[in-house]
């Protein structure tokens, strides 16, 4: 039988550092990342024939679990009429069709391959819609790997410690202010757009304050900005038309990802007609991709929509702050001060030894998220057959497939994780 540690050893011959994502790397927890085989549901199984309670759901794409048979079926469905074209097809209409029709303000859609390329996109688009050059982002928040947006990220790029990335110029972010979360910056005629996670999820889970997305739509509306706002995350998953709906503050861009691919490389960034026409061919801001618009993932991403309804996304956000409630106090019991917030049915999770209010910010966020108590309670949490994504700086992903029972064995599990890092914490003292 082969093991995780033989095909990881395989991986990093041929794979720089064994993976295809940092954060898959397990770089921030230490160890041997297991290699996955199969999934279903709420379940994930790997090469060793272990099988895990998975809340990393592919970072927030798999909305109704893995291998949902109605997805399969439409996946099945298309390839046998072939994967791609380059060519248009009904699908990329249906799905646009279907976004248009669940978030109020969008009105047309371009689909590219991944989040990264509708963040870049979307920012091109709102320079050249208003012939600015500067973008403002937040510090912590993750828009992908762009030169541009790289600086000041969170997600992987915070748990490596690192400042943004080596390649990326200094004429690259140039054009690029970070401002912390949380805060509206005052903006001048310079500024194209400001991008903002509506809810930052890669920094652990740091909700916005009351009242920040409004004012930041007022301070974009005083100087002629694009307000843009990355629902790679959020899309289709805090509500059925996302934070638009949920937080009732409309952007003039939005970009999607993960839940629109139903777990096949997918992203989408889209807007008003108006602002849209801007891009070719009708428009002069160039953008193009081969397989933007594959009809796999335009089926894939057509059959979640059609499974999900805003009454079962009420129904998840109130299981999940159920369940985000005993997972607290579950925690807590055990010997670790613990905050679990959440959104919706997102989820985020911060340890300490000590008590302490959840982070408005990454500068917050980091004074916790770099404590080290996260990388000894994933492993202790893995051990005992519930994966968590390998970095504190991500958040849990409860998907629809996740039943009361999954997440009561998960506060059970996850207690005695907690119980053993605070043993251990005693016996080192």
């Amino acid at each position: 039988m082969s093991t995780n540690a033989q095909w990881f050893e395989r991986a990093q011959r041929v794979l720089p550092g064994g993976v295809d994502s940092p954060v898959r790397s397990f770089y921030a927890v230490g160890g041997t990342p297991y290699t996955v085989v199969s999934g279903a549901g709420a379940y994930v199984s790997d090469v060793e024939g272990r099988t895990y309670i998975d809340f990393v759901q592919s970072y927030g794409a798999s909305l109704v679990g893995h291998a949902h048979r109605e997805v399969v079926a439409a996946l099945v469905d298309v390839a046998a009429r072939g994967t791609t074209f380059g060519a248009p097809t009904p699908g990329e209409v249906l799905l646009a069709e279907a976004m248009c029709a669940r978030v109020a303000g969008l009105e047309q859609v371009r689909f590219v391959s991944s989040g990264t390329e509708a963040a870049m996109s979307a920012i091109r688009l709102a320079r050249g819609y208003t012939g600015r050059a500067v973008v403002v982002k937040f510090d912590g928040c993750y828009h992908g790997h762009s030169d541009a947006l790289l600086v000041a990220g969170g997600s992987g790029v915070a748990q490596m410690g690192l400042p943004g990335s080596a390649g990326v110029t200094a004429g690259a972010v140039g054009d690029t202010v970070v401002a912390p979360y949380n805060e509206v910056p005052e903006l001048d005629e310079r500024v194209a757009a400001v991008i903002v996670e509506p809810v930052a999820a890669n920094m652990g889970l740091v909700g916005p304050d009351e009242g920040f997305l409004r004012a930041l739509r007022e301070e974009c509306d005083r100087v002629g900005a694009l307000l843009v706002f990355d629902e790679v995350i959020t899309g289709f998953r805090l509500a059925l038309g996302g934070a638009q709906e949920f937080f009732a503050v409309s952007p003039d861009l939005w970009c999607f990802g993960k839940v629109i691919g139903g777990g096949l490389p997918v992203g989408a960034f889209g807007g008003s007609r108006t602002v849209m026409e801007s891009l070719a061919p009708t428009g002069s801001v160039y953008q193009a991709g081969t397989l933007s618009g594959n009809p796999m993932a335009m089926a894939a991403g057509l059959a979640v929509l059609s499974l999900v309804s805003a009454r079962e996304l009420e129904a998840l956000a109130e299981r999940v702050k159920g369940w985000a409630e005993d997972l607290e106090v579950a925690l807590g019991d055990s010997g670790l001060a613990a905050r679990v917030p959440h959104v919706g049915s997102l989820l985020g999770l911060y340890l300490s030894r000590e008590g302490f209010e959840p982070p408005r910010n990454l500068r917050e966020a980091r004074a916790i998220c770099d404590n080290g108590l996260y990388a000894q309670f994933f492993h202790e949490a893995l051990v005992r057959g519930v994966a968590l994504a390998p970095g504190a700086y991500e958040i849990l992903f409860v998907s629809l497939a996740h039943s009361p029972q999954d997440l009561e064995r998960t506060v059970s599990v996850l207690a005695d994780a907690a119980g053993a890092v605070a043993r251990a914490g005693s016996s080192a003292r």
